[in-house]
């Protein structure tokens, strides 16, 4: 059987919502033959794409598409430096492709590659928002009546409810102000009304998203012990690791961390360690479903399970990619799951689709899913800067997003 090589490399970018998306078409020289991959980094968009175009893609005409484990290395070492955000999502784009290329070359779905069905469908957790505990709990009840049974429930988003704004000094400097004993404050008190507003067997998660100082953040997790929640996400940023420790020794609330790791070693400290119950990387942060893959089982022997990170900016072909590792990986944990508008699964036939609470996997060869190309084309990315990663304390001190 002869190898079926690369031929080109395509890079599709598009903004169906309100973020950048960016899909990798590769081609091969069976004709017809071809496979997509995510490799959205939405705020630096634009250097994933001169990644891909310039570097990666003259590096990878010629090779044989079956080689995923030797292209991933290659191309992981091929500039010297590595496991940086632009290197890794531009990389997870072709590995994706790569292994969608492989499940259509087999006649089979991706899971299949991977093990086969360890479960039908994945569980999903959607988020309720609100500006008041009340809110959030109309929201929280509303996504229960669809079916949802784990909710991820939010005060005022990441930024909080509280004007911080009003107290910082004169001549600041403009950015996303919040006060993060805000969470010390309120939190706590909208679980306590959340375990008895709704059903006992509804499962409630929260993410801190790195905005709390050490201690606090053992202060909070702490608190949120006689909460039962699934999870509590990104407790610490990747900085402050060590005090995992911390928390650790002082409660039982499960901890899910790893959305803003980029090298896959990064977590290993706190797999081997058992300082967390949950990995949740970003898949193509970290390089695509080949190195996810890998910490999966690592996880598998320390007792960990898997919570990929799933927001709206991650594309319908890498939700795809994560939904073929939930179905077959022993160790699923959780599968975040952003709700999404009518164009983008247009946009994108074959997106995996929701019910009771579940997520499905279709049966066709590889990821199982398309790109209409013609409708992505209508709807270009937009550059702008983002100012919520701009965070800065009451003082003006800049701290993490």
């Amino acid at each position: 059987m002869s190898a079926v090589q690369i031929r080109d490399v395509r890079t599709i970018l598009t903004q169906p919502g309100g973020v950048p998306l960016i899909v990798v078409k590769v081609i091969t020289s069976d004709p017809g033959l071809f496979g997509l991959g995510c490799s959205t980094f939405t705020w630096r968009h634009r250097a994933v794409h001169a990644c891909l175009e310039h570097h990666l893609k003259p590096f990878l005409i010629g090779k044989d598409a079956a080689n995923i484990e030797d292209i991933w290395q290659s191309g992981m070492v091929g500039g010297y430096w590595r496991n940086g955000p632009v290197l890794n999502n531009a990389l997870s784009g072709v590995d994706m492709a790569l292994w969608d290329i492989k499940g259509k070359m087999a006649g089979m779905p991706c899971y299949q590659l991977w093990g086969g069905l360890s479960r039908q469908a994945a569980a999903v957790y959607v988020h309720a928002n609100g500006r008041d505990k009340h809110e959030v709990t109309d929201n929280a009840q509303k996504l229960i009546a669809r079916g949802f049974r784990y909710i991820r429930c939010q005060l005022g988003g990441y930024q909080g409810v509280t004007d911080a704004r009003n107290s910082r000094p004169d001549g600041s400097l403009p950015g996303a102000y919040f006060d993060p004993r805000e969470k010390l404050r309120l939190i706590p008190d909208l679980f306590s009304h959340l375990r008895q507003a709704l059903p006992d067997e509804v499962e409630l998660l929260y993410d801190v998203h790195e905005r709390l100082a050490p201690m606090d953040a053992a202060w909070l997790a702490k608190a949120l012990e006689q909460y039962r929640l699934f999870f509590v996400e990104d407790v610490l940023p990747p900085e402050d690791l060590e005090w995992f420790a911390t928390i650790r020794s002082q409660c039982a609330t499960p901890l899910a961390m790893g959305e803003l790791f980029c090298h896959p070693g990064e977590i290993v400290p706190l797999v081997s360690r058992r300082l967390i119950d949950f990995i949740r990387v970003h898949p193509s942060a970290i390089g695509g479903v080949t190195p996810c893959l890998k910490l999966a089982h690592l996880g598998e022997l320390f007792g960990l399970r898997t919570a990929w990170h799933g927001p709206l900016d991650v594309s319908p072909v890498g939700m795809a990619a994560n939904v073929h590792m939930d179905v077959c990986l022993h160790n699923f944990g959780i599968q975040e799951w952003a709700l999404r508008g009518e164009l983008e699964q247009e946009m994108f036939p074959g997106t995996p689709q929701i019910k009771g609470g579940y997520v499905y996997p279709n049966d066709r060869p590889g990821l199982g899913i398309d790109l209409d190309e013609d409708l992505a084309g209508k709807h270009p990315c937009k550059d702008r800067v983002p100012g919520w990663t701009v965070a800065r304390f009451p003082d003006g001190t800049i701290g993490r997003p």
